[in-house]
């Protein structure tokens, strides 16, 4: 019992992020290593990005989810440990952005914003976010 009250407040005070790129134009993707240069330095919360799910405690995705990455978006969110917190970056990863699907139409490449496919905690706005809305969004997540 004192070791899962341990692992908890861990998670709380040190928590990893696995950063999950499911389409788009990888501009959420250059905003996020920025949040770990001298200059933001999120290592100061003690959040560390990891390159393995397996040790993430926080799933960060990019991108609006096409077809093809589907099986491996869901595959990725299976291999984080629960608890898992998920966070939408960007607003094709939250509604879709500019890829989005109308009511009643079809897009053969893609599946639509990341709430179709696994619960979201938190959704960060913006086209591409800046670097301070993204942290604010992992620092809520936590």
């Amino acid at each position: 019992m004192a070791l899962r009250k341990l692992r908890n407040k861990m998670r709380k005070l040190s928590p990893w992020v696995y950063v999950l790129h499911t389409g788009g134009c990888n501009g959420c993707d250059i905003e996020i290593p920025c949040i770990f240069t001298p200059r933001y330095c999120v290592e100061r919360f003690g959040i560390k990005l990891v390159s393995s799910p397996r040790f993430a405690d926080v799933l960060l995705i990019t991108g609006p989810v096409c077809t093809q990455a589907v099986p491996f978006a869901l595959r990725v969110y299976n291999q984080v440990p629960d608890p898992k917190v998920v966070v939408s970056i960007g607003s094709c990863a939250s509604t879709g952005g500019v890829y989005k699907v109308e009511e009643g139409a079809s897009n053969y490449a893609v599946a639509g914003p990341s709430p179709n496919i696994f619960p979201v905690d938190v959704f960060v706005p913006g086209c591409p976010p800046k670097p301070e809305a993204i942290i604010q969004g992992i620092l809520l997540a936590i």
